[in-house]
């Protein structure tokens, strides 16, 4: 019923830059987010939390991104961004979506997008 997709990734060396993107939208009904969240998954490690963001454009970031990755969204279209900027081979990871309906606060997971950071 409800999907989030993720896009953006792919490969980068490092200090160079990528904007992810990920859309949550429903095929029957009305469909409102609340957070959002971006995790990662480092290549053999767990998921880790990297940025959040309220309904109301507050945010929090892991103390590895801070001053690097900005978390953006945009309510009208339940879309959510992470714009990174100088990458570290560090960050080689599949970036996951998490999101929270605002009506019934369930929440979903997209099926992450892969980004590779080359040294």
């Amino acid at each position: 019923q409800v999907q989030l997709v993720e896009s953006g990734g792919g490969l980068v060396q490092a200090g160079g830059s990528l904007r992810l993107s990920c859309a949550a939208s429903v095929s029957v009904g009305r469909f409102r987010t609340n957070a959002m969240v971006w995790y990662r998954q480092p290549p053999g490690k767990q998921r880790e939390l990297v940025a959040s963001i309220t309904r109301s454009g507050s945010t929090n970031y892991t103390d590895s991104v801070k001053g690097r990755f900005t978390i953006s969204r945009d309510n009208a279209k339940n879309t959510v961004y992470l714009q990174m900027s100088s990458l570290k081979p560090e960050d080689t990871a599949v970036y996951y979506c998490y999101a929270e309906s605002f009506d019934t606060h369930v929440n979903y997971w997209g099926k992450g997008t892969l980004v590779t950071v080359s040294s």
